[in-house]
């Protein structure tokens, strides 16, 4: 008779732990668009991103303007604007999830939507830089440590 209760409490044991990781399992796969962080895809593509950036850029700024003048300019350029602005919207939203609930569990939706209106914006701007200005992104960082030449004062 023992047994047959503890083999019963067991088996019901057993059914509420499945139902709760099935629950769980269903709540991880239901993210949010804002919960950039979340899911082994989200993770695989932040590594990407970081991988491309780390070779990319380089790449970009090492190839002698001649090469890289007018549309391919323009073109990495965008495709580097895009993945600088993804890459720390990824990664802001790592540290919200990490940090955020420390301050307050409360806080990390707000943080969430700080962490994606700081990604446009820089998506925005860098954009802006890629496509508008003159030598796009790479004329910009360049102009940062080459001085302006002596007759053009503005």
């Amino acid at each position: 008779m023992l047994r047959a209760t503890q083999s019963a409490a067991s088996t019901v044991i057993r059914q509420q732990a499945a139902a709760l990781a099935e629950r769980r399992s269903g709540m991880a796969s239901k993210a949010g668009p804002l919960e950039a962080d979340s899911g082994g895809l989200a993770t695989k593509a932040h590594h990407a991103m970081t991988t491309f950036l780390l070779v990319g850029t380089p790449v970009l700024f090492m190839v002698p303007d001649s090469y890289t003048d007018g549309a391919m300019n323009r073109t990495f350029g965008a495709i580097i604007a895009l993945n600088i602005s993804a890459h720390s919207w990824v990664g802001l939203n790592y540290v919200a999830t990490d940090y955020a609930p420390k301050i307050s569990k409360s806080f990390v939706g707000p943080a969430r939507y700080l962490s994606a209106g700081i990604g446009i914006i820089t998506l925005l701007g860098l954009g802006k830089i890629a496509l508008v200005s003159p030598g796009g992104i790479k004329g910009t960082i360049k102009g940062l440590w080459n001085p302006p030449p002596k007759g053009d004062k503005k």
